[in-house]
């Protein structure tokens, strides 16, 4: 339970990753993701947006790529922001979203290859993060 952004329970305050509008409001305008990552190479959601249009196609090796980037770029801002390496990330917060749909990509090729134990710590990564998420992605 939290009270003014303070756990009574001890564990961390969730993350708040801030709001990128003018990237976010690039993707939500339909321009290429590939365009929006090229200019904002730090915007977790461009990366996440690729790796799904590749996992669509079938490039699962690009998916997996373009994913571990916006994975990484996403843990950049989450450090930046104050994560210590663990607790809630919540889904519900809308510039988390790029993160943990990036993190949810890589999981989903790295299971697709054949790379079940980093399919395993990305789900429970992600769990961790906020079960949230996991059931939003889910197909």
């Amino acid at each position: 339970m939290t009270l003014s952004g303070k756990d009574l329970l001890g564990g961390p305050p969730p993350t708040l990753l801030p709001d990128e509008s003018g990237p976010r409001a690039l993707l939500e305008a339909g321009t290429d993701p590939a365009e929006v990552a090229a200019t904002h190479p730090t915007h977790s959601a461009a990366w996440a947006a690729l790796a799904d249009a590749a996992y669509a196609r079938g490039a699962v090796i690009e998916s997996y790529a373009y994913a571990r980037v916006g994975y990484h770029r996403g843990l950049d801002a989450l450090r930046r922001n104050g994560w210590k390496g663990y607790g809630p990330v919540p889904w519900a917060h809308a510039p988390n979203q790029g993160f943990l749909r990036a993190l949810n990509a890589l999981g989903r090729a790295a299971d697709t290859i054949g790379e079940t134990d980093e399919a395993q710590r990305i789900a429970q990564f992600l769990d961790e993060s906020d079960p949230a998420a996991r059931q939003a992605l889910q197909p």
